[in-house]
């Protein structure tokens, strides 16, 4: 009987000791997919008019009608095993970019706000109109070491792609000092007017693309509001009614910039 009562006390300290390593394992895995969920989410490309991400997963009820309105098949689900929020749109540029629909239809599309059509929006004469130049899904990127602009070859492909031409993306002619002879042709982007279309990354020649969309909190960097621009008015405006503030006397803050730079003191 002694014996029996033993083997049946190891039998129950074997079954809580694999017990406690499954919930172990369990917990380990399930802690991996979440980071590794959350880190994929983090560049995911959402819809014009979505909510900061937070808001978008709050709000987005995974019913999929943005999905079925886009004319371009552009957005798609994310799907079991992707690593992905379950069931929330997405779009990848060098597969299938947003090609600007004037009516934006996935907007008036979502049943529950996750997209939010103040935020594509303008008013005019009172009435609020849909305007995909506000959108914005996240901000192209330049990879200067890969662009082959960046090389000395002529290559235009991402700025004649861009739907906003001379505003989300800009040429800038700058003399090639290898050559001597050519000048390149730089593509610049201006993140205040990229929308993030990515019709730019679907353009690019290279293998891998040299231009690519990112979320904009992702790719832009944040200056704090303890920074002025001196030059903007509207932003100096916010010194106003602070005290404390002097400004520093030199020799060379007494005179204009442009007194300095012509008269060669830098």
């Amino acid at each position: 009987m002694m014996k029996e009562l033993q083997s049946d006390e190891r039998r129950r300290v074997i079954l809580g000791s694999l017990q406690g390593i499954g919930v172990a394992l369990a917990s380990s895995l399930a802690w991996s997919a979440f980071v590794s969920e959350n880190a994929k989410a983090s560049l995911l490309l959402r819809p014009p008019g979505a909510k900061p991400e937070k808001e978008f997963l709050r709000s987005c009820i995974r019913c999929g009608l943005c999905v079925n309105a886009c004319p371009f098949e552009t957005l798609k689900l994310a799907s079991a095993g992707s690593g992905l929020p379950l069931g929330t749109p997405y779009f990848v540029p060098r597969s299938t970019p947003c090609y600007m629909c004037e009516d934006i239809p996935c907007v008036p599309a979502c049943p529950s706000g996750a997209l939010e059509s103040d935020l594509v929006s303008t008013l005019i004469e009172g009435k609020k109109r849909l305007e995909i130049k506000k959108a914005q899904m996240g901000v192209a990127v330049v990879d200067q070491n890969h662009c082959i602009a960046f090389w000395g070859i002529q290559c235009d492909a991402c700025y004649r792609a861009c739907p906003l031409l001379d505003e989300a993306i800009t040429l800038e002619y700058k003399r090639n000092d290898r050559t001597g002879k050519h000048s390149f042709l730089l593509p610049v982007v201006n993140s205040d007017t990229c929308t993030g279309c990515g019709l730019c990354e679907r353009a690019c020649v290279t293998e891998k693309a040299a231009i690519f969309v990112l979320p904009r909190e992702v790719a832009l960097g944040r200056v704090g509001s303890n920074y002025i621009k001196g030059w903007d008015e509207k932003d100096e405006g916010r010194l106003e009614g602070v005290g404390g503030i002097e400004k520093t006397q030199t020799k060379r803050s007494e005179k204009e910039v442009k007194d300095y730079l012509n008269s060669g003191e830098l």
